[in-house]
């Protein structure tokens, strides 16, 4: 069964959680602030993280930054009071998987916690790195290069490319980017994939404006082609 990390500096909230994770069935692993389960994270390498963000010593956003800096892939899900549009694109822009404001039902809880878990089965093929022309981009470790110089992608590109390359050339619906990098419930619009979509195309394109590698399949999605013409 899978194993859960609880990172909720409130005892009474970790104490819930804890139990309900555990009559579904789930190990639980707890960690009352940041810094704890940072390191308890590092150490147990969990299946999923259920993680709070305004804690001691070190807030979820850091947490979730680090463990993605250190090349973590578990799934995480954020579990907060803030609601703000600014909180979870912070949040999401950071590496999380899925966004859950307090107060939130136990149904949504574990909805949320058995989704996040089945992508992951998902995407059990990995794609380590990928080249474009002169840009190599390491999507375990979610760095990019061009040439020697190092290239800015936010956690969601990094999360788009693994996708896009992981099918093997054949075209990802924007409900699919939505569902497996944003995770359910994270945005109400396709026109958010679009955007970085474009994004991703400034940054790695030669001309975004005919893009060489990242296509655009008419009426579905995006798919990445690598072979040469």
């Amino acid at each position: 069964m899978s194993r859960i990390l609880i990172v909720e500096d409130e005892l009474a909230m970790r104490t819930a959680l804890a139990d309900v994770l555990e009559d579904e069935g789930y190990r639980v692993i707890t960690a009352a602030d940041g810094a704890a389960g940072l390191e308890r994270a590092i150490k147990e390498k969990p299946d999923l993280v259920l993680l709070d963000i305004m804690m001691p010593k070190l807030d979820g956003f850091a947490v979730c930054a680090e463990l993605r800096r250190l090349g973590h892939t578990e799934p995480i899900l954020m579990l907060t009071a803030k609601g703000q549009v600014e909180d979870r694109v912070t949040g999401l822009d950071v590496g999380a998987d899925d966004y859950l404001v307090k107060p939130f039902s136990t149904d949504e809880l574990m909805a949320r916690v058995r989704a996040a878990l089945r992508r992951t089965q998902r995407q059990a093929k990995t794609v380590r790195e990928l080249q474009l022309g002169a840009t190599r981009i390491d999507l375990l470790l979610q760095r990019a290069w061009r040439g020697t110089a190092e290239l800015h992608l936010t956690a969601k590109e990094f999360a788009m490319l693994r996708l896009l390359a992981e099918a093997e050339g054949e075209p990802i619906t924007r409900e699919r980017f939505l569902d497996l990098v944003w995770g359910y419930g994270a945005f109400p619009t396709t026109r958010t994939v679009d955007n970085h979509i474009a994004s991703l195309r400034a940054k790695l394109e030669p001309d975004p404006a005919q893009p060489r590698w990242i296509k655009t399949v008419h009426g579905v999605g995006y798919r990445l082609e690598l072979a040469e013409p």
